[in-house]
């Protein structure tokens, strides 16, 4: 059987539809980073990510053609805008690369594991391919320089040991001693902590920036809840005298002129929140101390409900773009009814 003649799956369109979304927001701010970056070892990794997300763009548009699926608007030049003046440090800029590209790895392996298609499994294992290939490109640049963000070091274990007590998985109960941090929860509060930070300066960016004192409202909301889950996860770690992540030289500039639209300002956030609340639910369930798991389901209702709240403002504004469904089929039958 000839592979066009199989239809594409649920999972595939809602992959391929998502994908494009990302890789062509993407393209708007890495054309922005370009413009202005200056620092000759980090332009070409920026320069990479932008070739990236254009190949995934030009792919995904052939399979678009190929089974005359709708292609989605998503962004384009007319949501940034060039001549606007610098944004963000060259630090910012490669920080952020290395960031997303953690995110695509990961989004881009679940769509793997939800296609069945040989051409769509071989386009999201490129697409593997090529954000592992980015994310090594920027941690190799970002050791070079020095600014790499280490995870703390613990020591390594020496004998192996079981769990002897219940008391292990306590911590509710604030009258009663709580036993010290694992290595995996000290690993999802170091790198929850590096991804909020990363927000808070992108919210700070895109509000400055933002003509809509209803955006700008928006953002500085995420910003300060962002900044209390912060604390709160640095807070868990000074307990135990473990550093917290400091983010080195990763400001915005003061300019106050529009830089990106701000339909894709909302959807960026949107994209960052959902990843985060997904991050959330993975340290949750690995955290074996009640008080931080706890902590985590906690947080993502808040940041759900922050969710829903920039998911009103894009419907108001006409901002939200649909992703594919199914049809209503008792609308079908009413209006043929009717008719």
């Amino acid at each position: 059987m000839e592979e066009k003649s199989i239809y594409l799956t649920s999972s595939e369109i809602s992959s391929l539809w998502t994908t494009y979304m990302n890789d062509s927001m993407s393209k708007c701010i890495l054309s922005f980073m370009l413009k202005d970056i200056k620092d000759p070892e980090l332009k070409p990794i920026i320069q990479f990510a932008y070739d990236c997300a254009s190949t995934h763009i030009e792919k995904l548009t052939r399979i678009f053609h190929q089974e005359e699926f709708a292609i989605p608007n998503g962004f384009s030049e007319e949501d940034v805008n060039k001549n606007a003046p610098w944004l963000f440090t060259d630090i910012f800029c490669i920080t952020y690369v290395s960031h997303m590209a953690k995110i695509g790895m990961l989004t881009q392996s679940g769509f793997l594991s939800m296609s069945t298609r040989t051409d769509i499994r071989n386009y999201f294992s490129d697409c593997i391919k090529e954000t592992s290939m980015l994310y090594n490109k920027a941690t190799e640049v970002i050791l070079s320089k020095g600014i790499n963000i280490r995870h703390p070091i613990i020591e390594v274990p020496k004998e192996t040991d079981y769990v002897d007590s219940k008391k292990y998985l306590s911590g509710l109960n604030p009258f009663n001693e709580k036993r010290p941090l694992n290595s995996i929860e000290i690993t999802h509060l170091f790198f929850n902590s590096l991804t909020n930070s990363i927000g808070i300066k992108l919210c700070l960016g895109f509000a400055q920036t933002s003509p809509s004192v209803e955006v700008q409202d928006y953002l500085l909301r995420l910003k300060e809840v962002a900044t209390k889950h912060t604390k709160l996860f640095t807070d868990t770690l000074l307990k135990e005298t473990i550093e917290a992540p400091r983010l080195p030289d990763v400001g915005v500039s003061s300019s106050t002129t529009q830089t990106f639209s701000d339909k894709l300002i909302m959807f960026h956030m949107s994209l960052l929140m959902s990843s985060g609340i997904g991050n959330y639910a993975t340290a949750a369930s690995v955290s074996q101390r009640l008080d931080v798991a706890t902590n985590y389901e906690r947080l993502s209702v808040e940041v759900a409900k922050l969710a829903k709240s920039g998911a009103d403002i894009m419907i108001k504004h006409n901002w939200l773009e649909q992703p594919p469904g199914i049809k209503d089929r008792n609308k079908l039958i009413r209006n043929k009814n009717n008719n």
